[in-house]
């Protein structure tokens, strides 16, 4: 029983593998058209910068997206054919996927959903911003505080009357 599972559980591996080996080779010779567009980090947030990578752009060129101004990119020394760019993600970028558009050497390529803004975090007013809570909210807060207060004291109360039997 424990060698069938093993031998099932090797043989979707081998499968996993299998199946992604041709996504990796496919391509090959790349004579300018841009391929393979990375983008890193992949989620992000406003704000931050991102590093997209592409192959078969010896020249360099531009990327553009909605989530970032038109950006250059610039061939990267020692690797062939690969240009290498830094973008800056728009502070009213919304949350979401975004799609990149390459252009080197007068040919395009598109990736969508290349990566993901995510919203930032507002900090330093915590609860006096007015985006805080709300006095309802304060309201519920206080009353369950004070109901475990209560529930604590009358506990500690009754442990304390059985004592004195």
């Amino acid at each position: 029983m424990r060698k069938t599972r093993a031998l099932a559980a090797a043989g979707a591996a081998v499968a996993v593998l299998g199946l992604a080996a041709p996504t990796a080779t496919a391509g090959g010779d790349h004579h300018d058209t841009p391929s393979n567009i990375v983008a890193l980090p992949s989620v992000i947030a406003r704000g931050g910068q991102l590093t997209v990578t592409v192959d078969g752009c010896p020249q360099g060129g531009t990327m553009t997206s909605d989530a970032f101004r038109t950006t250059h990119l610039t061939p990267v020394r020692g690797a062939n054919e690969t240009s290498r760019g830094t973008a800056t993600i728009d502070e009213d970028a919304r949350p979401g996927s975004y799609d990149i558009t390459v252009n080197c050497s007068g040919r395009r390529l598109t990736r969508p959903a290349a990566f993901t803004v995510i919203g930032g975090v507002r900090g330093g007013l915590g609860g006096s911003s007015i985006t805080g809570a709300t006095p309802a909210d304060m309201a519920i807060g206080g009353g369950l505080v004070t109901a475990a207060v209560a529930g604590a004291g009358l506990f500690w109360m009754r442990r304390r009357a059985e004592r004195r039997i």
